[in-house]
């Protein structure tokens, strides 16, 4: 069980996690929460609180979505916020080198490369939410306040 928290991509994100507060702490979970229906289950709470890290590719850069787990990313919107014509999801490989962190635990923190983070204005309707922490049975619990002040994040309204 311990060996997850001492997973590098795991350790990248609570590195993260604790230099903004000491006080939070990855939350190893039994069963996998590689989707956000999952997740909830593990941690029996709303899919909504739920935030689902996605990657996308604008043209020449990338953006990540921090989204609610019962909600889709729309890519119109993106092209909109961004300006750009061509908007799609990374590939895996793109995930893991901008990130860090493989699909199923892309943490909204601790990447590799700087990355513009845009957050799903919906997830303010939880009280408390939960984040991959870098793998998929880790997870991190935050409020949405603090989500955005840790991710550095723009609230967006990104989803359909």
């Amino acid at each position: 069980m311990n060996s997850i928290l001492n997973k590098e991509p795991v350790l990248r994100a609570e590195k993260s996690l604790k230099q903004f507060n000491p006080d939070l702490k990855v939350i190893v979970l039994e069963e996998t929460a590689r989707t956000a229906k999952d997740a909830a289950t593990a941690l029996g709470c709303k899919v909504g609180a739920i935030v689902k890290s996605l990657l996308f590719k604008a043209e020449d850069s990338f953006v990540l979505c921090l989204v609610s787990g019962d909600k889709r990313c729309s890519l119109n919107k993106l092209k909109k916020i961004l300006d750009k014509k061509d908007i799609s999801m990374a590939s895996p490989e793109d995930v893991k080198k901008v990130t860090g962190y493989t699909i199923g635990g892309v943490s909204p923190i601790g990447h590799l490369i700087k990355i513009k983070i845009f957050i799903d204005e919906t997830l303010n309707r939880f009280s408390c939410i939960f984040a991959a922490a870098g793998h998929p049975n880790a997870v991190f619990e935050i409020d949405f306040e603090n989500l955005k002040a840790l991710t550095s994040g723009e609230i967006k309204e990104i989803t359909e």
